[in-house]
């Protein structure tokens, strides 16, 4: 598992497109040759792998970001839900120091889903229409 970091990725730039800050890394920026492609993909892996075999969601981008999104944010409360009841759910079952490891494990599992909430979230605006474009200092959409 690569290291996350705190702070975002810096914006990508390539001929006729603009990733902001945040913007998934495997997903080439939208306006670039095939970034659809590659948002597709990155969509299918944020959902359960039964979900390939829809031929509907590949057909339509926008109708599979709003399932990732669904998804990821469904995941994102259970999670949420786990890391509220871990301590109770184990307490007597398992040493203190196990149940520790499982708050921190929860935790990182959230801040891991939050991550790909934004991303997600990024991806499925940029399908919408959404474009995001260098300003000094901020990120200005435009429609």
């Amino acid at each position: 598992m690569r290291a996350e970091h705190p702070w975002p990725r810096a914006e990508r730039r390539e001929p006729n497109g603009f990733a902001p800050p945040g913007w998934p890394e495997r997903v080439r920026p939208p306006g670039a040759p095939d970034w659809e492609l590659t948002a597709v993909e990155f969509l299918l892996d944020c959902c359960p792998a039964d979900y390939r075999r829809y031929r509907l969601l590949r057909r339509h981008p926008v109708v599979l970001a709003r399932f990732a999104a669904v998804f990821v944010e469904a995941h994102e409360r259970a999670s949420r839900d786990g890391l509220a009841e871990v301590r109770v759910d184990l307490t007597g079952h398992v040493e203190p120091e196990v149940i520790a490891g499982a708050v921190e494990v929860w935790s990182q599992q959230l801040a891991h889903l939050a991550r790909m909430r934004r991303e997600v979230g990024m991806v499925e605006d940029a399908l919408r229409g959404r474009r995001f474009v260098p300003t000094m200092g901020a990120l200005s959409p435009t429609r």
